[in-house]
């Protein structure tokens, strides 16, 4: 009976230590050096990312404004004296701070008197309007933005080449490298999400946070974001809409078709709308496009690329389970996209970088290009399987020599650094024209 108890009690403990197990995430060091440099630091992103647990790790007292027995008496002395709000040990992090947007102003003035870095960090899933802050806070409060889990965050890349050796080295030794994960592993890994969350979830349930995710932005924070009533079967609409055309240079045309096709009536202004909503609840954020100087520029496409934040929010909203996406790998490569941008949007931001995408109307293109803050760049062309990185490769070479001619003609491009497909593949190699191909499984910054 005793060696019962004793392993109940050693396997109950073992649970809890498990379930408060910290991921570290990119954003940790990121965070650290803002704090280092100014006096406050404000975290955005979608819900359930994170943001407040990394926060919390870099706090030494903490503000939770969206606490239901506090809330009342925070709004109330907001009302009379703001700054009372401010005082505690620092780092102070005001959690969802939006509740109050005065709070703002007043942590700018607070920087302002105290003048030294490290003051507070805020966090936000929503974005606020503009009009109801008094100052920006340029050079006061600096703006990062948080991500869904990266695969090699949520420990499901090993790894095991760096993006940034990548860069520094460009006779770097990747042949025979390997990825952990099969198809079957991607797939589940897209639909699960990079919601922390999910990590310590069994199957079934790391697969329905998405889904509770996407019902909570249907029927209840659409209509919290900006105080407009919206319908919530038009927000379904317009989600399934989008995730169908994830990927592509989709235009608003052409969501409107597909969702008047689901016996939705809407305008061009209201798809707008709901759209803008989506953004400032960081549901999708739209990769721009990079328009060189290397064709006419009525040639480069400007619009943007549609993108969720995470492909399990895709997978969500079209209904969609690992089995199903196993027998539709055309389906597949599109939400693999995304989970490549996703991945790569986090691994960028780490290295003070941004991304972006190349197409002309000729057909030319680049899924992506990833920028550093010192000028370098890759293009960057995302290819499920295997049978596919040909194509890829001749659009990178005919792209470099593109920019190549250009520079021929005195346009003074800098040409690009490196040269990359990324695949879903389990194999990394350098092929004999220098481009690298490399399993989403091996990436990190």
């Amino acid at each position: 009976m005793l060696t019962f108890h004793y392993l109940f009690v050693i396997n109950l403990l073992g649970d809890i230590l498990k379930m408060k197990q910290y991921f570290p995430r990119y954003l940790d060091n990121i965070l650290e050096e803002m704090l280092n440099t100014v006096g406050a630091v404000l975290i955005v992103g979608p819900k359930w990312v994170g943001k407040t647990t990394t926060a919390e790790r870099h706090a030494k007292s903490v503000l939770k404004m969206q606490d239901p027995d506090m809330i009342q008496s925070y709004l109330a002395t907001i009302d009379i004296k703001p700054s009372i709000l401010l005082q505690g040990p620092t780092p102070r992090l005001i959690d969802e701070w939006q509740v109050a947007p005065v709070i703002w102003d007043a942590i700018r003035a607070k920087v302002d008197e105290l003048d030294r870095p490290g003051l507070y960090i805020l966090t936000g899933s929503t974005s606020v309007d503009r009009n109801k802050i008094m100052h920006s806070g340029t050079g006061r409060i600096a703006r990062l933005v948080m991500y869904p889990m990266s695969l090699f965050e949520s420990n499901d890349s090993n790894g095991k080449i760096s993006l940034k050796a990548l860069f520094n080295d460009k006779n770097i030794d990747i042949d025979g490298i390997k990825s952990n994960l099969s198809i079957e592993d991607l797939i589940m890994v897209a639909c699960r999400g990079g919601w922390p969350s999910t990590l310590n979830k069994d199957k079934k349930s790391s697969l329905l946070t998405a889904k509770i995710y996407l019902d909570n932005i249907c029927e209840e924070d659409y209509s919290t974001v900006d105080g407009i009533s919206r319908d919530s079967r038009r927000m379904r609409t317009i989600l399934r809409s989008y995730a169908r055309n994830i990927s592509t240079l989709a235009s608003d045309k052409t969501l409107l078709t597909d969702i008047s096709a689901n016996d939705i009536s809407m305008d061009a202004r209201t798809l707008k709308s709901y759209l803008l909503a989506l953004e400032k609840l960081y549901v999708i954020e739209e990769v721009p496009a990079w328009c060189p100087n290397v064709r006419s520029a009525t040639s480069i496409r400007s619009s943007n690329k549609r993108e969720f934040v995470d492909p399990s929010i895709a997978i969500a909203a079209l209904n969609l389970s690992p089995e199903l996406l196993l027998h539709d790998l055309n389906t597949f490569g599109f939400i693999f996209e995304t989970l490549c941008i996703r991945d790569l949007k986090v691994y960028s931001a780490a290295l003070g970088g941004t991304t972006s995408y190349y197409h002309d109307k000729y057909g030319l293109e680049a899924d992506c290009v990833l920028h550093l803050d010192d000028g370098r760049y890759a293009l960057i062309e995302f290819k499920l399987g295997n049978k596919q990185i040909e194509e890829g490769a001749k659009h990178l070479l005919k792209l470099k020599e593109l920019i190549s001619n250009a520079n021929n003609e005195n346009k003074n491009i800098k040409e690009p650094d490196l040269l990359m497909i990324i695949t879903g593949g389990e194999i990394a190699y350098t092929r004999e024209d220098g481009i690298k191909v490399v399993p989403i499984g091996c990436l990190k910054a």
